[in-house]
């Protein structure tokens, strides 16, 4: 999977800053939460922007995505707006698994204090 740094960063950024909205909730839909309950970008300028020259490889990184994880690729490439929030719950998906290696829990049951900043910590250190 390619790497855009701007673009992890801004979502490990949306983590930090939404995280403890989620504190109480399913631990295990924390990704769910932050990357699929919402729209990253709502529209197709902002989209167009925060992809930026970088469009036909993140295109490619979500068709490899959705080939390996859903056996079809489902988004719109056409849809920019699409092509982002797919991008961010790709790269959110990644993030949070990280910090939850980097941090040696799991999340299970319900997301508490302790797991948020547990899994900030792990964040941090990657």
């Amino acid at each position: 999977m390619i790497k855009i740094d701007q673009h992890t960063a801004d979502v490990r950024q949306h983590i930090f800053d939404s995280i403890n909205d989620y504190e109480g909730s399913r631990a295990e839909e924390l990704h769910q939460n932050l990357f699929n309950t919402d729209y990253w970008i709502i529209g197709t300028w902002k989209a167009k922007q925060w992809i930026g020259k970088h469009v036909f490889d993140v295109i490619e990184a979500i068709r490899e995505y959705e080939l390996d994880n859903f056996g079809e690729v489902s988004t719109e490439f056409y849809e920019p707006e699409k092509v982002a929030n797919m991008w961010a719950y790709i790269l959110g998906e990644k993030a949070i698994y990280e910090a939850i290696d980097a941090a040696d829990i799991e999340l299970d049951g319900t997301l508490t204090k302790n797991m948020i900043s547990k899994l900030l910590n792990g964040l941090k250190k990657n």
